[in-house]
C-alpha cells in the first residue's frame, strides 16, 4: 500500500537508522515501568499460548530480542529497510521483515501477541482505524496487544495533537482515544497507564494493554 506519510516517515528513519540504533537499541532498557509492562505482556502471551509475537515498528530490534529472551517466539516488522538491516545484523538468530502496519503480510488469526511500541505515533490520526483493524485481524483469539505512545495531557480535549518529533511529524494521542480505537476494532481493554516524563523527556507517555476475545 502506497501512503505519502508512510513514505516520508520511512525515508526519515532510513536517514537516521545508525544513530537511532546507537541511542535506542532497546527502548525499554533503563525504564523500570516500561520493562515491567513488556515482561507482563510476554507472560500473558506465554500463558495464552496462541501464537508468536510481532514487534511492529521494531526499529533496530532490541525489544524484539528482549521478547525472545522472555521466552516467546518473536519477530520484528518495520517500514524502514535500513532499520531491518541493522536488526538482522545485530540479531541474526531472529526474523525481521520489511512491512507496513497499514497492510501486514501476516495471515489472519495467527499471532499470540502484537507489540506496537511508539509505532503508531507517526500515523495520521485518520488512518489509525485501519491499523487497529490490522491488529485485530492478525491476532488469534486470546492474543494480546500492547501499545506504547506519547499521550496528551489529561485535560486535553483533543484525541490527537501533532508535535515536532526529531525524526518525523508525530502525534500525541489521548489514552481514551486509543482505547476507543481498540474497542471499535473488537479488542477488550485489560489495563492502561499514564507515565510522567522522565529525564530528558518532553511529554507524558501512554500504555494500553488489550486482548482479542476468545468468543465472538
Amino acid at each position: 500500500m502506497t501512503d505519502p506519510s508512510l513514505d516520508v516517515t520511512r525515508a526519515a528513519y532510513n536517514d537516521v537508522a545508525t544513530l537511532y540504533a546507537e541511542l535506542f537499541r532497546d527502548s525499554v532498557d533503563g525504564r523500570p515501568l516500561d520493562r515491567a509492562l513488556v515482561t507482563a505482556f510476554a507472560e500473558l502471551v506465554r500463558a495464552a499460548d496462541a501464537g508468536p509475537v510481532a514487534d511492529l515498528g521494531c526499529g533496530p530490534g532490541g525489544v524484539t530480542a528482549r521478547l525472545a529472551g522472555l521466552g516467546v517466539t518473536a519477530f520484528g516488522v518495520d517500514a524502514s529497510p535500513a532499520m531491518i538491516e541493522l536488526a538482522r545484523q545485530a540479531y541474526p538468530h531472529l526474523r525481521f521483515d520489511e512491512g507496513s502496519m497499514l497492510a501486514l503480510d501476516i495471515a489472519d488469526d495467527t499471532l499470540g501477541g502484537v507489540l506496537a511500541w511508539y509505532s503508531i505515533i507517526h500515523t495520521p490520526p485518520e488512518e489509525l482505524p485501519v491499523i487497529f483493524a490490522e491488529f485485530a485481524r492478525v491476532l488469534a483469539p486470546g492474543g494480546h496487544l500492547l501499545l506504547g505512545f506519547f499521550t496528551t495531557d489529561g485535560d486535553s480535549p483533543h484525541p490527537a495533537e501533532p508535535f515536532d518529533h526529531k525524526v518525523s511529524l508525530a502525534y500525541r494521542l489521548s489514552i481514551d482515544h486509543v482505547a476507543d480505537l481498540a474497542r471499535k476494532a473488537g479488542l477488550v481493554e485489560i489495563a492502561r497507564l499514564r507515565r510522567e516524563p522522565g529525564e530528558n523527556e518532553r511529554f507524558q507517555h501512554g500504555r494500553l494493554l488489550a486482548r482479542r476475545p476468545t468468543e465472538p
